[in-house]
């Protein structure tokens, strides 16, 4: 199973993509389509029109790096379709790539204390 590391950048783009497209074409779109730069180290996910496979394209410091992914039984928990792209935490790209419903899974806020004056 492939787990990002805490603090990495995970964009979701909502919209459908054609899955025929490999590495090249997918970088294209990011850059072209939704304004990301697919040579950063975020990792960007696409899903195709069927919600049951995804692709993640990440750039791992020496090349384009894609994954692609279909479950064999059920559907992954999507966004509603739309143009642009949304963020996810490292944990909820786990909970995706599980199948689960990822927007059960929050990032906890770490409260800082204050300082006393």
């Amino acid at each position: 199973m492939i787990v990002p590391p805490a603090g990495v950048r995970v964009l979701v783009a909502s919209k459908p993509v054609d899955f025929r497209k490999g590495m090249d074409g997918l970088a294209a779109l990011a850059q072209q389509e939704l304004g990301q730069d697919p040579f950063c180290g975020t990792v960007l996910v696409f899903r195709a029109k069927r919600a049951d496979r995804l692709k993640l394209l990440v750039w791992d410091g020496s090349g384009l790096v894609l994954v692609s992914k279909r479950l064999e039984q059920g559907r992954f928990k999507w966004p509603p379709v739309m143009n642009g792209m949304m963020r996810l935490s490292p944990a909820q790209l786990a909970a995706l790539l599980e199948g689960l419903d990822w927007s059960r899974v929050h990032v906890p806020r770490i409260l800082r204390p204050k300082l006393a004056s």
